[in-house]
């Protein structure tokens, strides 16, 4: 038979298919961290007084460091290294200089020369050591718990008459650091006195921009005179220069045109005029010829011809008088006198029409006759413009060389006198490649202490420091935590985890059940057991492991002890009793420990005999028993307290007495602390089955162990073990596997 009986705070259980097994590993693989995050939070709550504690000391350290701190204020100046030259915001700029600009190296060695002694010295003069006395002073006083420390001021005196004293303390009270990867060099200084930070901080800066404009000064007068001193040389060079090539030009007759020299503009103008005439010739030869070809076919279709106005006039009238020749011969005949004298108009014109061609052909031949001699006049000339040209340009070469000459002297000239009247303006106006950003002003504000830093810090390593002690004692505390813990060391599962009890207002009750003393009476936890519905499932689910344990399922007689005092066991056992006896089942309660009785105050029952009285034999065990005020539900309480309750147990009628019970449907015994008498091993061996109470955070696992052990050697069959009194609010975040208890469901 499988049955679910467990309730949300028990971790013993029959296993569940195997499909819920496998949904329930990937569940917990992947919440793993949310339950280790939530056990360290659950570690903590526990030990909470642990980590008030250690809270509040290290916040009243920072608190005490807080106050002690004395309090320093930080004024602060800049400056920017490597700008650029002066006038020199141009390609011409030194190739040093540009290369320099933005170096870190440069940068850091302005920031060490601003540390220097030499620059610590010069700032260390007139009033600045007396600042730093007064400084020296104050320092040795402040702290708002300085009334209680002894008065440190007997050195500062000495600073007065001891230089490498006061530049010591300036280069430790100086802070020079550079602004991320700018060129600027922040420069400030930490003093008890605001006005005396301001001060020394503008001082150092005044100082160090001063000497580097003294450096600079001299070095720009020596470069400036040796400029101007070779920018004379190069003015009279220059002037030397262009004297000699307008006299070397006049020489040589080196005249310019508009575009080129007179001697080459001359060779192109021949050039041009003969292409001209050698054009104009070859086209008259052309048109002579095309006309003497066409005078030899005996036509006057030339286009040199055609191109004539008169030839066309005279072709037009021609073409005339033919066509009135032809109409007038046919209608008047051959020899008509009409017609002779229009063939005598005709002859005529043809003969003008040859004339005017033999005209053309003249002129043509005049043409070609001019062109041939211009071209042959050209040819000459041209060729003593060459020889005038190739000796022009030998003497333009020799005039160019002269001329590039003086143009790199004169600009050489310019650039040294642009750099000459630079270096004159950076001279008179005395600027160093550092320039000032800002001067520092008067701190408004403190830089240290600063309460909320201190604080939040305090807090933070107070929260570290108590979570990791907190943790640090829950790790060392070995009091049971977790079914799967207790399961493993006793190597028997755990049938329920009883809850804490908690009043009717929701306020939860402290102290022990069932024990005496307790805070809690086991009365009171009895009624209050009633009226929880959480305890009520988790003992009806008790009741059921405990029916299905054993070989034979008839689970009669079972004993519950406990290893130490006031670890639950009489509780659970009344409560179980009067769960099972409220279901209709007769439940017979036999009180063991005869040295502690507590049944009569709890049940509230009358005075007898007892299991005292019946394993002496003073009574019968039905006389001993005593009617509770819940049906179903006999008691047998120790009786009067004895001190031989081990000789009393081992006895025959105790064995007799379970034999008698046996008419109950259950019969639950509760025994002396295992760990303190033999009495529950002697009960151990008598009866079906032996339930072990623990209590959660109070009971230790290796007493657990040992009391599971003992009774097994003693011969008492351990079904299992319940955990008591475990709280609520903590027990999820420890109890969040079952495994262990699993692995003992089986032997049970």
């Amino acid at each position: 038979m499988t049955t679910s009986y467990l309730s949300p705070i028990q971790t013993a259980g029959p296993a569940p298919a195997r499909a819920a097994e496998n949904g329930q590993g990937a569940g917990q693989g992947a919440g793993q961290a949310t339950n280790q995050a939530a056990g360290l939070v659950a570690a903590i709550l526990r030990r909470r007084g642990l980590f008030a504690a250690v809270f509040a000391s290290v916040m009243a350290v920072a608190i005490l460091l807080l106050m002690a701190a004395p309090t320093q204020y930080l004024a602060v100046g800049s400056v920017i290294v490597a700008e650029p030259e002066p006038g020199s915001n141009n390609p011409n700029a030194s190739v040093a200089w540009i290369q320099k600009l933005g170096d870190p190296a440069d940068i850091e060695s302005q920031m060490l020369v601003i540390r220097s002694p030499r620059i610590m010295r010069l700032v260390a003069s007139g009033d600045v050591v007396e600042k730093v006395v007064a400084e020296c002073r104050q320092s040795a006083r402040g702290g708002l718990l300085a009334g209680l420390m002894p008065q440190r001021d007997d050195g500062c005196d000495r600073l007065r008459g001891n230089a490498d004293l006061v530049v010591d303390t300036l280069q430790r009270r100086f802070v020079v650091t550079g602004a991320g990867r700018s060129r600027v060099i922040n420069i400030a200084y930490r003093s008890p006195n605001a006005e005396t930070a301001q001060a020394l901080t503008n001082a150092l800066i005044t100082t160090f921009l001063d000497d580097q404009r003294g450096v600079l000064a001299n070095s720009r007068e020596a470069a400036t005179e040796w400029l101007w001193k070779e920018v004379r040389q190069l003015d009279a060079s220059l002037r030397a220069d262009e004297a000699k090539i307008q006299a070397f030009r006049r020489s040589k007759g080196l005249m310019s045109g508009a575009n080129a020299p007179i001697t080459s503009e001359r060779l192109s103008t021949i050039t041009q005029q003969l292409a001209a005439a050698e054009t104009a010739k070859a086209d008259a030869a052309a048109r002579l010829a095309e006309i003497n070809a066409d005078q030899a076919r005996g036509s006057i279709d030339a286009p040199a011809v055609l191109a004539s106005r008169t030839i066309g006039d005279l072709k037009q009238q021609m073409n005339v008088v033919a066509a009135q020749i032809a109409n007038t011969g046919t209608v008047l005949g051959p020899n008509h006198p009409t017609l002779q004298a229009m063939r005598t108009e005709l002859a005529g014109l043809k003969l003008r029409v040859e004339r005017e061609v033999a005209s053309i052909g003249a002129g043509l031949k005049k043409t070609y006759d001019a062109s041939s001699a211009l071209a042959k006049s050209l040819r000459q000339q041209m060729e003593g413009a060459r020889t005038d040209a190739a000796a022009a340009m030998e003497n333009e070469s020799v005039a160019a060389g002269m001329v590039r000459n003086a143009e790199i002297k004169r600009g050489q000239y310019a650039d040294l006198y642009k750099r000459a009247n630079e270096l004159e303006t950076e001279r008179r106006i005395l600027v160093g490649s550092t320039r000032l950003v800002s001067l520092a002003d008067v701190p408004a504000a403190p830089v240290t202490p600063k309460p909320p830093l201190y604080l939040g810090a305090g807090f933070v390593l107070a929260a570290a420091l108590a979570a990791a002690a907190a943790l640090l004692r829950d790790r060392a505390d070995r009091s049971v935590r977790t079914s799967t813990q207790v399961a493993a060391v006793a190597h028997a599962p755990v049938f329920a985890q009883l809850p804490h009890l908690r009043a009717a207002g929701g306020t939860a009750r402290l102290g022990r059940i069932g024990a005496a003393g307790a805070d809690l009476p086991l009365a009171a936890a009895l009624r209050d057991a009633r009226a929880d519905p959480l305890m009520q499932q988790v003992l009806r689910n008790l009741g059921a492991r405990l029916m299905l344990a054993g070989t034979d399922g008839r689970s009669r007689a079972i004993l519950l002890t406990s290893g130490a005092p006031g670890e639950g066991k009489s509780f659970t056992t009344l409560a179980l009793a009067q769960l099972n006896a409220g279901s209709g089942r007769r439940v017979l309660v036999i009180e063991g420990d005869l040295r502690r009785p507590v049944f009569e105050a709890a049940l509230d029952l009358p005075a007898g005999p007892g299991l005292a009285g019946i394993l002496r034999g003073e009574a019968l065990p039905r006389e001993a028993v005593i009617a509770t005020a819940t049906q179903n539900l006999d008691a047998i309480p120790a009786g009067t307290p004895t001190t031989d309750s081990t000789e009393l147990l081992m006895g025959a009628r105790m064995t007799e007495l379970l034999v008698w019970a046996r008419k109950y449907d259950l019969v639950l015994i509760d025994s002396p602390p295992a760990a303190i008498l033999m009495d529950a091993q002697i009960l151990a061996r008598q009866v079906d089955g032996v339930l072990c109470c623990t209590r959660w955070g109070r009971s230790q696992v290796s007493a657990i162990s040992a009391t599971v052990a003992g009774l097994r050697e003693a011969g008492g069959d351990v079904f299992g073990l319940a955990i008591t009194m475990v709280r609520p609010d903590d027990h999820p975040f420890y109890d969040t596997g079952h495994e262990p208890a699993r692995r003992y469901l089986g032997a049970a």
